[in-house]
């Protein structure tokens, strides 16, 4: 597979190496030959925005200045967030939403999604801790926002 519409079903996006990245949904699993910020630059392109505009608008409601969370689609409220830094290819991407919980392993984390799929990731917890609070700081501010547009 060449290309890759996130949706409501998408859990995780992964890289295998530069180039490929393995793509995790409730039902499915997928390869891609894409890198895992390609395929997150291209949808944000595909809902509307280029990722450099999503980073821009993150980083103006919530004061993040680096590993941006990313509205994905807004309606949905669909939002990933990166486990380092996104100047390396080897990111990983993960849903918010579809995260059930996670813990500290030895030298990495375990996300548990609420599809009981579980993926070990060479990331600190408290790293990992403080991605999740970030992005779920950016989902409270666009249910925010929603709300206003809604009394107006």
């Amino acid at each position: 597979m060449e290309d890759y519409e996130i949706n409501s079903a998408t859990l995780a996006i992964i890289p295998i190496d530069e180039d490929t990245s393995k793509v995790y949904e409730e039902e499915e699993e997928y390869i891609v030959k894409k890198s895992a910020n390609g395929i997150i630059k291209d949808n944000c392109e595909f809902y509307g925005s280029s990722y450099q505009g999503r980073c821009v608008g993150t980083k103006k409601l919530t004061g993040i200045k680096s590993k941006y969370p990313i509205i994905i689609e807004e309606s949905r409220s669909i939002i990933f967030f990166p486990t380092s830094s996104t100047r390396k290819k080897q990111s990983n991407w993960l849903a918010l939403s579809k995260i059930k919980n996670y813990s500290k392993r030895r030298y990495s984390s375990q996300i548990v999604f609420k599809n009981e799929t579980k993926l070990n990731l060479d990331i600190s917890y408290y790293s990992l801790e403080n991605q999740i609070v970030r992005a779920t700081m950016l989902k409270s501010k666009l249910y925010e926002r929603k709300l206003e547009e809604e009394i107006k």
